[in-house]
């Protein structure tokens, strides 16, 4: 059965996988009921399997707001009902009078917060406002942060703990990017997006440090599409928002949008 599974995803996913597959047998065989941490798209893809082959299994997603990327999962026996469960999160919200605070970015706030020894699975989305920051995490971290965060990239900042219901959710900020290319291969973009050369944008790929759609990819021939969402470890994500026609020269023309 474990191979089986295993086959189905990337062999450096096979420690995900097992600690998944474990909640979920659990669940089904000893009626044990499982919070995790925040998982990303991959991750909840892949739970969201495991359960979905369990038959006396359920799970209940909640990420604060309905376009939440990252989301904690509550897995438990299918006779459980899980929608007045609490699932354990706050909203922390961060301020500042100072005028530098303003062009604060997501980067910022994700350094300072995994700089005070927070784990990443602690962590939810984070929602950067025209006036403030929201951040989405775990109860029993929420006034740890709240009285250690003092300070964002140089920048005095004071906190508040909220609960879930007062999230100030904000939409994705892509800043886009026309290119031409030869072909659509992962490293030909990539190397575009990052202003590196082909050779030195293999150093990432080859390393594991480049995720498609969340998954590591190590193959810089694979083919990109349109919706495609590549992160690459340092260097932050973009979508492929669209492949349009050849030019004169033969060359795919892409817009791509850089997360910001």
């Amino acid at each position: 059965m474990r191979n089986e599974i295993y086959g189905h995803f990337h062999p450096d996913e096979r420690q995900f996988v097992d600690k998944a597959w474990e909640w979920v047998s659990h669940a089904g065989d000893y009626h044990e009921v499982k919070l995790t941490e925040f998982l990303d798209p991959r991750q909840g893809y892949i739970l969201q399997t495991l359960v979905n082959r369990h038959p006396d299994v359920t799970i209940r997603w909640e990420g604060g707001s309905e376009s939440a990327e990252r989301k904690r999962a509550l897995v438990a026996p299918d006779y459980r009902d899980l929608s007045e469960e609490d699932m354990e999160l706050k909203v922390l919200g961060i301020s500042s009078g100072e005028q530098k605070f303003l062009t604060l970015e997501h980067g910022d706030y994700m350094g300072a917060i995994l700089g005070l020894g927070v784990k990443r699975g602690k962590i939810g989305d984070i929602h950067v406002l025209e006036d403030g920051c929201h951040v989405v995490v775990a109860s029993d971290i929420a006034d740890y942060l709240s009285m250690n965060l003092t300070g964002v990239h140089r920048v005095n900042v004071s906190t508040e703990v909220l609960p879930l219901s007062e999230l100030r959710s904000s939409g994705v900020k892509l800043e886009t990017m026309d290119i031409t290319v030869a072909s659509l291969r992962l490293d030909g973009i990539a190397a575009d997006v990052t202003r590196l050369s082909r050779s030195k944008i293999l150093v990432p790929i080859k390393a594991g440090r480049v995720r498609v759609n969340w998954k590591v990819e190590e193959d810089p021939s694979c083919a990109l599409k349109d919706g495609d969402m590549v992160s690459i470890q340092g260097f932050g994500r973009f979508k492929v928002l669209e492949i349009g026609g050849l030019t004169k020269k033969d060359r795919y023309r892409v817009r791509l949008g850089k997360f910001v």
